[in-house]
């Protein structure tokens, strides 16, 4: 039975809820409306490996945390079984693909009593389950109590507390000790990490600095025969990927490879899959040949024999795909959402370019500066500098990606510092 003190805390949930869901449905209501059952917590019972009961739940926001849950997975023994969480429908679509035959895969339930019920009674019918790693964060206060009633521990994995999110999180600061209390380990990516955490209030033996599985992320295969299409409509130019870009991001790198049409292929990968027909439309707008990626091979005669820009309109294939490039652009880092994750080009040797945008990964970029291991970019002009300077210099541009794959190498460790960490969940129970 829960505390009635929670009443309080689900009717304001709810009424959020209520009030923020039109407007959320409205403006990307085919991004949240596939969601909507699974995060109420019903569907039918979810399919099950065949695998004895007791396994680990891992919790992955999105697509880039369901990368570092797959990283680790693959150092679980094989026969643990897995039950993998997520919230947006992207990382939901990643999960399906790199847990296929490995884990359950389900949305997290909103922060509801009823919707947590129905989804334990559909996940882990025979008994909690072992642990719940939650991967990088993503604290929710009604699970975390949940977790403590139904007696199983909550740890951290790959943590972080961003700038951005130590803001936020001192002008709340005695919920986020009560949050932080409810978790029984903290696996970090880095010392400045645990010192954030320490500040409220948490022990220091509860945390430990494991490094960032990013780093030990296994290398991204990429299908031949794509390679092979991507090959021939380049037709012996080099191949530029632009990857995760973000609203007005697309705008300033046609302006950044204007007049470099006959030099460079463009590779567009829109960070989020919506948005592929609005950056269709602009590209169409824009005057430049492009063919999309889901048309490619499909009607040859239909294809442009040389397009300026391939539109990646598909999942699960960009980081492969950096391989072939021969210069990468980091998106969301132009414009001020907080960057992405670099370390699927520059693992490849490829010389890599950033905006100024990159608070959700300060511990990363702060080692790629001091390494010089990459290159900051104001705007489309300082970008389409930089892209000319890679085209004109190819030994320089071979030098910053190699500078790129050595920091990726030195900083790689954290699986096995994060199995040390969780050890002694791996231990079956006894009986």
């Amino acid at each position: 039975m829960r505390s009635p003190k929670w009443w309080f805390y689900q009717l304001g949930m709810g009424l959020a809820l209520l009030l923020a869901g039109p407007i959320l449905l409205l403006r990307r209501g085919g991004h949240y409306r596939p969601t909507l059952a699974g995060r109420l917590g019903g569907g039918l019972p979810l399919e099950r490996v065949p695998q004895e009961e007791g396994g680990l739940w891992l919790h992955a926001v999105s697509v880039g945390e369901v990368g570092v849950a797959a990283t680790l997975a693959r150092a679980l023994p094989a026969d643990l079984p897995l039950t993998v969480t997520t919230i947006t429908p992207t990382g939901q679509e990643r999960a399906r693909v790199a847990f296929a035959g490995r884990a359950a895969v389900a949305y997290l339930p909103f922060d509801l009593g009823t919707a947590i019920d129905r989804f334990f009674a559909r996940a882990f019918p025979s008994g909690p389950p072992r642990a719940l790693l939650l991967v990088e964060g993503d604290y929710w206060p009604l699970l975390l109590a949940e977790a403590k009633r139904r007696r199983f521990p909550v740890v951290v994995v790959n943590g972080r507390v961003g700038d951005k999110g130590f803001r936020r999180m001192n002008k709340l600061a005695p919920l986020v000790r009560r949050l932080l209390k409810a978790v029984d380990r903290f696996g970090v990516q880095s010392e400045v990490d645990r010192d954030r955490l320490i500040a409220f209030g948490v022990d220091p033996r509860r945390i430990a600095v494991t490094g960032n599985l990013k780093y030990d992320t296994p290398e991204p295969a990429l299908a031949p025969e794509l390679a092979a299409a991507i090959a021939r409509i380049a037709a012996g130019r080099s191949i530029l990927i632009a990857g995760s870009t973000m609203p007005g991001e697309e705008e300033a790198l046609l302006a950044a490879t204007a007049g470099l049409e006959e030099r460079a292929l463009l590779l567009l990968a829109p960070r989020h899959p919506e948005r592929w027909p609005e950056v269709g439309t602009l590209l169409e707008r824009s005057g430049r040949p492009y063919v999309r990626r889901s048309d490619l091979g499909s009607t040859p005669a239909a294809t442009p024999s040389k397009p300026d820009v391939l539109l990646l309109d598909s999942l699960g294939e960009l980081a492969g795909l950096y391989r072939i490039a021969s210069g990468a652009f980091i998106g969301g880092t132009l414009v001020p959402t907080g960057g992405h994750n670099p370390l699927e080009a520059a693992r490849f040797e490829v010389p890599v370019a950033v905006g100024p945008s990159m608070h959700n990964f300060a511990e990363m970029a702060a080692r790629f500066d001091a390494a010089n291991a990459w290159r900051r970019v104001a705007d489309a002009a300082d970008l389409g500098a930089a892209v000319r300077a890679w085209l004109d210099d190819s030994d320089a541009a071979r030098d910053l990606g190699r500078r790129g794959a050595r920091l990726v190498e030195e900083n790689r460790g954290a699986v096995a510092r994060t199995l040390e960490l969780i050890r002694p969940l791996l231990e079956r129970p006894t009986t």
